[in-house]
């Protein structure tokens, strides 16, 4: 069975949505999960010991840490031990959704980078309105970034959603503000000009609204902008959700129209769920890391294990080094 090594201490919910997540994943047999953090804190929250693993480490990251800070101070601390599990060949992967920036440099330190890939990047999941799901990258890994670090998230991307979401070729879209050549800024303009000399299927510049139109299957963008994109999405559906919710209990119109409407409602609702996705590969370091929400609840942690196991389980990774290893030979 699949061995994946979670971050007991990570996370806004932790440790008790963390372990209780993870309690969920071994019951229903989707993993063997391996607990990573104080043994005194996270014994007391397993119900069923029987199920799930725990390998102490008494340091842990805060989320307000400074990332750099923690990787020269805190080498001891639950996300990296969680890491060197995977190193060490004792975890197939790792879930945290502890401090995303100190899970990301441990991520390089401890299992380091596939050859050619100078950044590695956060891919996001996002539903589309033809029923499918487009990938956003970077969505925070790496805030300033050179033209060729765009372009090997366009490797990645492709490489990712070949192998996950099984689209034989990937359209491929530049993320900018405006479809026009004219448009974007000098980041944008010398990665377009690199990505047309690829052999992807890259449709150009889009705009923010493609993330959900369904018009390309994987959005290319640095980490700061594509970060910014992401938490408006999360904010711009909080805001929707509320409001239908508070429009449907003012009345009784509005209270049969949800009757009416309730499943419908729900299954939107379920669509745009971040817990419904689990968590974020983070692509480019060799091994699987999968990077949560900071306030994932026990269904998120459960499903990134599943997330984790499915990774871990098919070819991208093997399919990331192939790619990546064709992208070095176009530079020598």
């Amino acid at each position: 069975m699949i061995k994946v090594a979670v971050d007991g201490m990570g996370g806004d919910t932790a440790p008790h949505a963390v372990v209780r997540g993870a309690e969920i994943a071994a019951e229903e047999g989707i993993a063997e999960v391996i607990l990573v953090g104080d043994e005194k804190v996270l014994s007391p929250l397993v119900r069923k010991p029987e199920l799930v693993k725990i390998v102490h480490s008494e340091t842990y990251v805060r989320m307000e840490e400074s990332p750099s800070l923690a990787l020269r101070k805190k080498k001891d601390s639950s996300i990296n031990t969680a890491m060197e599990l995977v190193k060490e060949k004792k975890a197939d992967a790792v879930v945290s959704a502890g401090n995303s920036g100190a899970t990301m440099a441990f991520a390089i330190f401890t299992l380091g980078r596939i050859k050619n890939v100078d950044r590695p990047a956060i891919a996001t999941l996002h539903p589309n309105l033809k029923g499918g799901i487009t990938v956003l990258l970077d969505a925070g890994g790496t805030v300033d970034c050179k033209p060729f670090h765009l372009v090997q998230f366009a490797l990645m991307g492709n490489a990712f959603a070949r192998s996950v979401l099984h689209i034989s070729s990937p359209k491929i879209g530049l993320l900018s503000n405006g479809e026009e050549i004219t448009k974007g800024n000098e980041l944008t303009r010398e990665a377009h000009t690199l990505m047309e000399k690829l052999n992807l299927n890259y449709i150009g510049y889009v705009e923010g609204t493609d993330l959900y139109n369904g018009k390309t299957d994987v959005v290319v963008s640095d980490g700061f902008v594509g970060n910014i994109a992401l938490k408006i999405s999360e904010g711009v559906v909080d805001v929707l959700l509320n409001f239908f919710r508070e429009s449907m209990s003012k009345s009784i119109k509005g209270r049969v129209g949800y009757f009416l409407l309730k499943d419908t409602f729900r299954e939107l609702a379920r669509r745009v769920d971040y817990a419904e996705y689990g968590g974020a590969p983070l692509l480019g370091v060799d091994g699987v890391c999968i990077i949560c929400h900071g306030k994932s609840n026990e269904r998120a942690i459960r499903n990134a294990i599943a997330l984790a196991k499915r990774f871990a389980e098919s070819s991208i990774h093997e399919l990331l080094k192939k790619s990546m290893e064709e992208y070095g030979k176009t530079l020598a």
